[in-house]
């Protein structure tokens, strides 16, 4: 590799760290601070003129915090003659406001990709969204990867028997389909309703067979973990032998360790897109971590080689 520089935000440091362990480079330097105004500033304490430049940013809260740090940072590099900046969002933030499903509300997801244009970036690496044509919203490359490898590989070494992919709702059977095609068995489907704004989700009934199974839950993310307990209930309901869960995103916002630990889940497994800080890791979650992913990306771009091998290899 040539010609590149990796700086993390405040709260991407340690994500950022491992990454570089696996490029072999140092991370690089910068001060981010706030003046007594709360107005952010972030200066780059090396040169960056015709590098190509990879700033990470992840979503610990407050979000909005992240959001401006990462756009100055954009802005500092490609003022200091960065050749190329490239945007990593393990996370992507506002994912969730990815349409426009009631009156009167934004696209934010939208809307992050066009600050983040606006802000010099000419590129993006992303993992996992919440809907994949946020990946359209862009007019600059955005690189999509995933987690299903990684979380594939972690429950095949379980050599679990008897197994059954659940899809949560209508909208993820899809990936469920995906996933009980590697692993050749079943799928389940929670019928699901959701209501408002409230994050509430009421499971009702399952359609497939769970009586004596081990039953996997694959979702994209988990935040308040209210749709992925009332799957869980459910499927205990119906007499499911074992219950796991993996995801890509563990945001565990509010009551999710609460409810996690009082669940019958028996093991959740998520990646470190998101930061887990040590209180939240309770004997039944499992982090995988996906840096090294992140990182093979990164070599293939500085070195122009393709990115679909990542598919089959990670």
């Amino acid at each position: 590799m040539e010609n590149i520089k990796i700086f993390a935000c405040k709260t991407a440091e340690s994500f950022t760290k491992e990454m570089c362990e696996c490029l072999e480079l140092p991370m690089g330097k910068i001060n981010s601070m706030k003046f007594k105004n709360d107005n952010n500033f972030v200066q780059i304490l090396e040169t960056v003129r015709d590098q190509d430049v990879y700033i990470v940013q992840t979503t610990e809260p407050p979000v909005n915090e992240r959001v401006m740090e990462m756009l100055i940072t954009v802005d500092a590099v490609k003022r200091a003659s960065a050749s190329r900046v490239t945007v990593v969002l393990p996370y992507y933030i506002y994912s969730r406001s990815d349409k426009k499903d009631q009156p009167r509300v934004p696209v934010t997801a939208r809307l992050m990709a066009g600050l983040i244009e606006a802000a010099g970036a000419d590129r993006v690496i992303t993992c996992d969204l919440h809907n994949p044509a946020i990946q359209a919203y862009f007019n600059i490359h955005c690189d999509r990867l995933t987690a299903q490898n990684l979380l594939q590989s972690y429950f095949k070494e379980k050599h679990l028997e008897d197994m059954v992919i659940v899809a949560t709702d209508a909208g993820s059977s899809k990936k469920a389909y995906k996933y009980s095609e590697y692993f050749e068995c079943p799928i389940a489907l929670i019928d699901k309703r959701r209501a408002g704004n409230d994050d509430k989700a009421i499971a009702s009934t399952v359609i497939g067979d769970v009586k004596n199974k081990n039953c996997i839950i694959f979702d994209d993310e988990i935040d308040t973990a209210g749709s992925m307990i009332e799957t869980a209930k459910i499927l205990e309901k119906f007499e499911a032998k074992a219950i796991y869960a993996g995801c890509t995103h563990g945001i565990l916002s509010g009551p999710a360790i609460e409810r996690i630990q009082n669940s019958p889940i028996k093991e959740l497994v998520i990646t470190n897109t998101v930061p887990i800080p040590e209180e939240k890791r309770i004997d039944k979650i499992t982090v995988l971590s996906i840096a090294p992913l992140f990182a093979e990306t990164i070599r293939r771009l500085n070195e122009g080689r393709p990115l679909g091998e990542l598919y089959t290899i990670y």
